[in-house]
């Protein structure tokens, strides 16, 4: 059996490339296909598969500048032949499941979230850009959506890294997905046996939509300590409302990191995430998540058993989350913390792909003669 992995871009390691990289190690043999790779900013599990380009890469500046394309990359897709594979399987949150396939193939998308600049945050990405980008938005963003509704009828089973993303999934394409949580490294967090528990932790890149200005309102208003690690373009004004109770740390190496997740009293996860793997790492180091009861929480987050959820965006209700949880503090099992990350590692996400794929090419081997033939 000849397999495709198609991803959108290959320019660093996010979480998408994670779930590649896993895939990798399903289908050792497989080709990959992508519009920009960057072999300096990817891993070696991944840069020692073929990787294939497609026209976007030879286009100027295009390792730092691939999103300016955006609007070429249904051609790229399209002009890529994969006739020759059997089964197709894409990595979905850029453009990247609308290749053509051979009617006898079966295409898997997995998908981390529909193109967000096209359907539920449009608003927010036109909101912030330059009024000339704005209005190059308003004149292509709608056939951007036609194609990518055209372009979803390829796919033969969509898979959602969440039930919020399955949501999306249904709403923007009127498709069902199976929920398989994307793979989480859990080798590298483990509890310790007595935490100094006299900090909260917020980590992540330093934008609005993180919400990460919701933590440090309210612990300066609370005096209590929060550690704040990371960079981005939200830090000089998060900075500037923080008070003397609020640290910053720009970098951090993997042990400090580790430290920060083991001996923290919760991490505060304010933000909406298609999934968040930063709860289940934190989890992992046995240490419980407030968390804003909405995206990839919902499914990664138990109420009272791994954490406490906030409904609003506000800091009203991260201010009486944190009350909550301070009541309930001392009734967190750190084992049982570490048992509940165990059930999305790597190898639980593997099996499940492999289930649900055998399931796929099994169903389209009875639709199909043809397939059955080939198989023998």
């Amino acid at each position: 059996m000849r397999v495709a992995i198609v991803h959108y871009w290959l320019v660093g390691m996010r979480g998408g490339e994670k779930v590649l990289e896993d895939l990798c190690l399903m289908y050792p043999d497989a080709d990959i296909f992508t519009h920009v790779h960057d072999p300096a900013k990817t891993s070696e599990l991944i840069n020692a598969h073929r990787i294939t380009t497609t026209f976007i890469g030879k286009l100027p500046f295009a390792r730092r500048l691939y999103q300016r394309y955006l609007l070429l990359m249904p051609f790229a897709l399209e002009s890529l032949d994969l006739s020759s594979y059997d089964l197709v399987i894409s990595s979905e949150s850029g453009p990247a499941k609308g290749v053509i396939t051979h009617p006898n193939a079966v295409h898997v998308c997995y998908c981390h979230s529909p193109m967000r600049y096209l359907w539920d945050q449009y608003h927010t990405y036109r909101s912030r850009a330059g009024s000339l980008t704005a209005m190059m938005m308003s004149l292509t963003m709608p056939m951007l959506r036609m194609w990518d509704v055209v372009s979803a009828a390829r796919v033969d089973h969509f898979i959602a890294n969440s039930s919020f993303i399955a949501r999306r999934i249904q709403k923007a394409y009127r498709r069902d997905s199976t929920v398989i949580f994307p793979p989480v490294d859990l080798d590298a967090f483990a509890p310790v046996a007595q935490p100094s528990r006299d900090y909260f932790f917020c980590i992540g890149q330093l934008v609005p939509y993180k919400r990460v200005d919701l933590a440090v309102a309210v612990c300066t208003k609370l005096g209590l300590r929060l550690i704040v690690a990371g960079t981005g373009p939200d830090a000089e004004r998060l900075r500037a409302m923080a008070g003397p109770t609020v640290e910053f740390r720009a970098w951090i190496a993997d042990a400090e990191l580790k430290a920060l997740y083991q001996n923290c009293r919760a991490l505060l996860f304010p933000g909406e995430e298609d999934f968040g793997i930063v709860p289940l790492e934190a989890m992992a180091s046995g240490r419980p998540v407030i968390a804003y009861e909405s995206g990839g929480a919902v499914d990664t987050v138990i109420a009272g058993k791994t954490g406490v959820f906030f409904a609003e965006q506000t800091e009203a209700d991260l201010e009486d989350a944190i009350a909550r949880f301070e009541v309930i503090e001392a009734s967190f099992d750190a084992r049982a913390l570490r048992e509940h990350a165990a059930t999305f590692s790597r190898d639980a996400f593997r099996q499940q792909m492999a289930l649900f794929i055998d399931a796929a090419i099994g169903a389209g081997r009875a639709r199909n003669p043809l397939l059955a033939e080939a198989a023998e």
